[in-house]
């Protein structure tokens, strides 16, 4: 056994111990977390603007505070882009990590030093527990990648700016700089498929034990490897045992991920988001995400079906049932409060407080990462028609994904009412409306990961007569 491997166990023991005695005590944790939160806020011109003084107990918070999503919070975050100080969060955030938006087009959401840790920590607590529960410990000795965005930041405001993976990057820890995988210099490269032929030849020959990454970036990684080599991952990498994945949901890339793989390899899902990482796989012997009930968040729960009502039901985490689908709300050390991420979740236990990921409050496609959503279709498809003097009767889009080495893509199933001259000029208008909307399929259709939307003409009455055969037209039976 090596020195990192030799360390590592300990450690993972005394962290997973740590663990499973605040599992225990998950909701006087998520107490402590909200009054010390208001205890902070109070003093931020958010606080002063929601009457925080006034706050005593969780139902004196829901009065002052209302549900939001980005675009009513986006007036605080434009004061802290002006210099503002002590705006949602003491002091200004150490980071923006930018984020596709609604009608705003780019979110940016605070990060700052006390969320931080959230983070980075998650990530780090999710593979000691692993560790801990199955004695692996073999793979801290190996080379680890992680597959991400760029690590290069701009500047908004004064504020260091980017993808959140990208930030993640300056802060793994200095004892896994050294099998760290790529080069920060090939990690930095913005073209995808040239970051990755220089990430193929750098891994190819290496004692890769570790792969970590959102599935469909992993696929590529592995399908390219395999194009160079002709051998299977388990071939080229003997000693990988463990591959880490989250952003978007595994289940339809599992197959063809462990295939191209050759083996069994143990999986570890994560929950991260530019707004705070919420769960993580604590277990590989029972089902479901261990809920972060003790990292600078405190999470509040509203019945999926109430999200869009004026007066949802809220409740906190002593309240939760189990199995039925709540939309995630948080207030944060980021300076986030009633903060709707768009997430639903179902717990499937309360003891301890594990989650699944249920889908989106809203219709949205982000079967690779790219958060498209219903707002970003529409506008790009009528767009796209007053320019071509198009009608469209009906229309809907779906994730194509690839299952062989044709890269996937976005297939819009359209009923015209009068036909465009040039299909293609049409698909391409619609194209960039998208990527003009949408920073992560820009950053996708970019980096070659999907290619060019397709349409597929839809029959007059097609949709109707869809609808009628399967005993739907008119809603849900």
């Amino acid at each position: 056994m090596k020195i990192k491997s030799l360390l590592a166990k300990p450690f993972a023991n005394y962290i997973y111990k740590q663990i499973k005695k605040n599992m225990a005590h998950a909701v006087k944790d998520q107490q402590d977390i909200f009054e010390h939160l208001i205890k902070v806020g109070n003093k931020t011109i958010f606080g002063k603007d929601h009457n925080f003084s006034a706050i005593k107990s969780y139902d004196d918070f829901k009065k002052q505070v209302p549900i939001r999503d980005y675009e009513q919070i986006k007036p605080y975050i434009e004061k802290i882009k002006e210099g503002k100080h002590n705006v949602l969060w003491k002091g200004q955030p150490i980071y923006f990590a930018k984020t596709s938006g609604t009608t705003s087009g780019v979110k940016y959401i605070p990060i700052t030093k006390d969320s931080i840790p959230n983070h980075i920590n998650t990530a780090r607590n999710a593979l000691l527990c692993y560790m801990a529960e199955t004695g692996n410990t073999k793979f801290a000795d190996g080379k680890l990648i992680f597959l991400s965005g760029s690590p290069t930041l701009e500047r908004v405001g004064g504020i260091p700016t980017g993808r959140l993976s990208g930030i993640v990057n300056h802060h793994v820890p200095k004892y896994l700089r050294a099998n760290q995988l790529p080069s920060y210099e090939t990690n930095c490269i913005e073209e995808w498929e040239e970051k990755l032929d220089k990430i193929v030849q750098e891994t190819i020959n290496e004692n890769m034990t570790l792969i970590s990454g959102i599935p469909p970036w992993m696929q590529m990684y592995f399908d390219k490897l395999t194009e160079v080599s002709g051998k299977k991952i388990s071939q080229l990498f003997p000693n990988f045992s463990v591959m880490v994945q989250g952003g978007v949901n595994f289940e339809p890339y599992k197959t063809k991920l462990l295939e191209s793989i050759g083996k069994q390899v143990d999986c570890i899902e994560l929950f991260p988001a530019s707004e705070g990482f919420f769960a993580f796989q604590d277990s590989q012997k029972h089902n479901g995400l261990l809920l972060n009930t003790n990292s600078g968040i405190f999470f509040e729960f509203i019945p999926a079906e109430e999200i869009f009502n004026e007066s949802p039901t809220r409740i906190n985490l002593q309240d939760v049932i189990i199995g039925k689908n709540y939309a995630l709300i948080i207030n944060s050390n980021a300076g986030l409060w009633g903060y709707n991420i768009g997430d639903t979740v179902k717990f499937v236990s309360t003891n301890p407080y594990r989650i699944v990921v249920t889908g989106r409050t809203k219709h949205f496609i982000s079967a690779f990462g790219e958060h498209v959503i219903a707002e970003e279709v529409e506008s790009a498809i009528l767009l796209a028609s007053a320019d071509n003097n198009i009608k469209i009767t009906e229309f809907t889009v779906a994730p194509y994904i690839s299952n062989d080495t044709g890269k996937s893509y976005h297939e819009w199933f359209i009923e015209f009412e009068n036909e465009p001259v040039d299909i293609d000029k049409f698909t391409k208008q619609v194209d960039d409306n998208i990527r003009n909307k949408n920073v992560y399929y820009d950053d996708l259709i970019r980096g070659n990961i999907l290619q060019q939307l397709k349409i597929t003409p839809v029959q007059k009455n097609g949709f109707i007569n869809y609808m009628k055969s399967v005993g739907k037209l008119g809603g849900p039976k």
